[in-house]
């Protein structure tokens, strides 16, 4: 039986539609994102907000951002870099450090809306899940204002896989613990037992408090001090040891809270105004400079004309 190409017809060819360019690329998933962003028909100019984590090659971001008509407004931003400020120099990409940056945007989020002192979060973290309903509806904080109720925003992942575990529950569990109300539950967090369905707290704050790190960091000095010393070097160079990590980081949660705030840059005080640029020179003086030019190069060529007959008489 002979081989029969399959041709797709002109029907096919007219109805086509190309997708979107981040769609094409595997950027954004936009049914998700339609299923986030959309507003209910009964409410008018109330948009969802949501908490979008992404991840660099060295930094971990979380932002707070509406969706509108003319495209997206970042209301609050925290980056990991910041968290240098804050006494964590090292291993700013790791899960404690995620988990910094949540807490960081929460409470400077809240600070700006006065909700601060309304809804403080948990300052002990616990790695438990934290809930409370009123009128049917489940809130993820401890405690519900009468007057004011908590900023509640949807955790946006973008394509990054939703694994248990992943750093990104690190940053919504972090924002959920500065005072925000974050939607979840605890299947994807560290200590979550899939088989049993059982769910171990202590485990997921020994991630928070970089237990695991500090378990590995002596297992490696044990085992291969040499590899250690390449791994760990930042650490080493900041004086930082296995024992010191739970004390850094609940150091690191204090200063958030206490200065959540982003610093002030330098403001740019415009151009020097005594620089001038040099003037434009006229027709006759480009061509006396290019015939000055003309004359150098002829000269120079001259006497190097006249140093090889020396030679060679010589």
């Amino acid at each position: 039986m002979p081989f029969i190409k399959q041709q797709k017809s002109k029907a096919y060819f007219k109805r086509f539609q190309t997708k979107f360019r981040r769609r094409r690329e595997g950027k954004t998933d936009f049914k998700a994102r339609r299923c986030m962003i959309t507003q209910d028909k009964n409410k008018y100019n109330c948009p969802k907000f949501r908490l979008v984590v992404r991840f660099s090659s060295k930094y971990v971001k979380a932002q707070i951002v509406k969706a509108t008509i003319k495209g997206d407004e970042t209301i609050c931003e925290a980056n990991s870099k910041e968290l240098t400020k804050h006494g964590l120099e090292v291993g700013l990409k790791n899960y404690p450090a995620c988990y910094a940056t949540g807490l960081l945007c929460a409470r400077r989020l809240l600070t700006s809306m006065g909700l601060d002192e309304i809804y403080p979060g948990n300052e002990d973290p616990s790695g438990e899940v934290v809930s409370t309903e009123m009128n049917g509806k489940t809130y993820f904080v401890e405690e519900i204002n009468d007057d004011k109720r908590p900023f509640r925003a949807l955790l946006d992942v973008g394509i990054k896989a939703t694994t248990t575990g992943s750093r990104v529950f690190a940053v919504m569990k972090g924002a959920t613990d500065g005072g925000l109300d974050v939607p979840h539950n605890e299947r994807r967090f560290p200590g979550y037992d899939r088989e049993g369905k059982e769910f171990d707290a202590e485990t997921h704050k020994g991630r928070i408090m970089g237990e695991h790190i500090a378990e590995y960091m002596r297992e490696m000095e044990e085992d291969d001090e040499e590899n250690y010393k390449k791994h760990f070097s930042d650490y080493i160079k900041a004086d930082i040891d296995a024992d010191d990590l739970e004390d850094m980081y609940e150091k690191v949660h204090a200063s958030i809270r206490e200065t959540p705030e982003r610093e002030e840059s330098a403001k740019y005080t415009g151009f020097d105004k005594s620089y001038k640029n040099k003037s434009k020179l006229t027709y006759d003086e480009r061509k006396a400079a290019s015939n000055a030019k003309k004359a150098g190069l002829q000269a120079a060529a001259e006497s190097s004309e006249e140093e090889d007959d020396d030679e060679d008489s010589d």
